[in-house]
C-alpha cells in the first residue's frame, strides 16, 4: 500500500497526505466479529472528564481481534484484508478448515497456523523459545495465555536477540531490551501499513472525524488557566512544560521504579 498526496486545490488539501488503501477487499465487515463501538467522550464510569479534548467523531463498529491465535495446529487461509477504523495497522479475516472465522493484524501471507513448531512466516505463531535468534516478530504476549500485547501498531516489529535459560531477550521498537518468557508466544514478521507515519490530517475537519476536539496550548493561556500562561509576546510563563496542574511533561519519566515488572528490562529505551 502506498500514500496519495492531492493538488493544492484548497488550504486543507496542500499538505494532506492520505493511505491509498490498496490491496483491501471491498465490502462490509465479518457481521459476526463485530459489535457497536461504544464512545466515552473522555469521561469515566462515573462521568467525571479524564481525558481531554476527545469526543465526537465518526460512528465506528468494533472489530474483534484475535490476539490469542489459541487454535494450534489448525491452518486458516486468509481471505480478505480490511481497514480497521480502530487501529493504525491493517487487519485480515481468517477462515480456519473448521469453519470458524477471526480477524488477526494483517500481515499478508495466504495461509497461517498456530502451534508449537512452526515455519518461520509472516502470520504464523509459536513460542519465543522454538524461534531462532534473529526473528522478527510482533503481537508479543507479556504473560503465558494472555494474548498479544506489545508491538501491535502499524509498521511496527521487534526482534529476537538471543535466549537466557528460560528467558529470552527482545529489542522493541522504541530500543528496550526485554527479558520474556520463553513459553510466550509471538507471530512471526512486521505489521502492515509501514506507511501510517506519512499520513497528513491536513484540516482541522478531519481531526473532529477522528474524534479528536480543538487543544488550547498552555502558552496562549492566562496565568491563572495555566502553569505555562501569561507574560509578553509568546514567552512562557511558570514551569515548562508542564500539564495545566503543573505535574512536568514531554519527556519526564512516569515509570514507577518500584514496578515488579522493571526487573526484566535489561536496558532501557533510547532516548
Amino acid at each position: 500500500m502506498g500514500m496519495r498526496k492531492f493538488k493544492p486545490t484548497s488550504a486543507g488539501r496542500r499538505f494532506m497526505v492520505i493511505s491509498d488503501f490498496e490491496g483491501l477487499t471491498p465490502g462490509r465487515p465479518e457481521k459476526s466479529l463485530t459489535s457497536p463501538g461504544v464512545k466515552t467522550g473522555g469521561r469515566c464510569n462515573t462521568g467525571r472528564l479524564t481525558a481531554r479534548n476527545v469526543g465526537g467523531g465518526h460512528r465506528r463498529k468494533l472489530r474483534e481481534i484475535d490476539f490469542r491465535r489459541e487454535k494450534l495446529g489448525v491452518p486458516a487461509r486468509v481471505v480478505r484484508l480490511e481497514y480497521d477504523p480502530n487501529r493504525s495497522a491493517r487487519i485480515a479475516l481468517l477462515n480456519y478448515v473448521d469453519g470458524e472465522k477471526r480477524y488477526i493484524l494483517e500481515n499478508v501471507n495466504d495461509q497461517v497456523v498456530s502451534s508449537m513448531k512452526a515455519d518461520i512466516r509472516p502470520g504464523n505463531v509459536m513460542p519465543l523459545k522454538h524461534m531462532p535468534q534473529g526473528t522478527v516478530i510482533h503481537n508479543i504476549e507479556m504473560k503465558r495465555g494472555r494474548g498479544g500485547q506489545m508491538v501491535r501498531s502499524a509498521g511496527t516489529s521487534a526482534q529476537l536477540m538471543a535466549k537466557e535459560g528460560k528467558y529470552v531477550l527482545i529489542r522493541l521498537p522504541s530500543g528496550e531490551l526485554r527479558r520474556i518468557l520463553g513459553e510466550c508466544r509471538a507471530t512471526v514478521g512486521q505489521v502492515s501499513n509501514v506507511e501510517h507515519s506519512s499520513i497528513s490530517v491536513g484540516k482541522a475537519g478531519r481531526s473532529r472525524w477522528l474524534g479528536i476536539r480543538p487543544h488550547t496550548r498552555g502558552v496562549a493561556m492566562n496565568p491563572v488557566d495555566h502553569p505555562m500562561g501569561g507574560g509578553e509576546g509568546k514567552s512562557s510563563g511558570g514551569r515548562h512544560p508542564c500539564t495545566p496542574w503543573g505535574i512536568p511533561t514531554k519527556g519526564k519519566k512516569t515509570r514507577n521504579t518500584r514496578k515488579p515488572s522493571s526487573r526484566f528490562i535489561v536496558s532501557r529505551r533510547t532516548k
